[in-house]
């Protein structure tokens, strides 16, 4: 996974995890470290404002808002996507071009593509 993959994981990760116990807190410290770091490395990007802002979980969103960024490249916001994945560590998901997907356990989900 490269570190523009792996910013985008977390940040999809960090929106969507809980905060009701003590894991939810430590997924969402590093979230926002993680938002914080994105934010201020990307200030003058208005469509990255608009995507941390509306907490935003489609990883294709992601990917086109980040696209050219160089923050892949970018160690330090890199680890702080590393702390969100292994805060949120359960689950190891690639979501790559997928549709109609839920990440957990217990869900009921029933699709109809055309």
């Amino acid at each position: 996974m490269t570190g523009g993959e792996l910013i985008i994981a977390a940040l999809v990760a960090g929106a969507t995890a809980g905060t009701t116990d003590t894991v939810g807190n430590v997924i969402r410290d590093s979230y926002a470290a993680l938002k914080g770091a994105v934010s201020r490395k990307l200030a003058e990007r208005r469509e990255v404002r608009d995507a941390l802002e509306a907490e935003e979980v489609e990883p294709g969103v992601w990917r086109a808002v980040l696209d050219g960024s160089g923050i892949g490249e970018d160690e330090a916001v890199v680890a702080l996507a590393r702390r969100v994945l292994d805060a949120a560590g359960k689950y190891t998901v690639d979501l790559r071009e997928a549709k109609g997907v839920q990440v957990g356990d217990g869900n009921t989900q029933h699709n109809t593509f055309s």
